[in-house]
């Protein structure tokens, strides 16, 4: 009986948005969520295809076949501003390098949201804890072009559990 009233003490204090969220955490369906626009300029996240410096797809192979790509590439252009996909929580910076390699473009943040913990590489950050609402302002693209000139410049998003992140595109 006690969990019941707790139960419902706990429904009368969330939104219906969070207790769909929290449903969908405890099943484990996250199908249904879809990132908004990442980039101001590119409202429908269209995905990098291959270029000189490879292919944008999760799983695409990476120096010569010896590791894959981790994650999804979304087309953006060196200084676009970078928006939240839906409402987020910052749990801080997030780099794509181990070490100072790239030092122009080695930034991004480390986010979770609906369900969902994610990161977005070649970002440069607003701020690096909080929240952010869907659409507001996470960052600038970096200067993708000046450490690989002519590739397609984009954000990379991982799923920190490094997964495939296409079916949330």
């Amino acid at each position: 009986m006690k969990e019941i009233f707790l139960l419902a003490a706990l429904v009368s204090v969330l939104r219906a948005d969070e207790i769909t969220r929290l449903v969908g955490e405890i099943n484990g369906f996250h199908e249904q969520v879809k990132f908004g626009t990442l980039c101001k300029g590119n409202p429908t996240n269209k995905h990098r295809k291959c270029d000189s410096f490879g292919c944008g797809n999760y799983g695409a192979r990476r120096a010569g076949g010896t590791r894959k790509h981790m994650g999804l590439d979304i087309v953006c252009t060196d200084g676009d501003t970078v928006l939240a996909p839906f409402h987020v929580k910052i749990n801080g910076p997030a780099s794509p390098y181990t070490t100072g390699v790239n030092a122009a473009i080695n930034d991004g943040l480390n986010l979770s949201g609906q369900g969902l913990c994610f990161k977005l590489f070649y970002v440069k950050p607003v701020e690096t804890s909080g929240t952010v609402e869907q659409g507001q302002e996470l960052g600038t693209m970096l200067p993708m072009q000046e450490v690989y000139p002519g590739i397609t410049s984009h954000v990379h998003v991982q799923m920190c559990n490094k997964s495939d992140p296409t079916k949330y595109f």
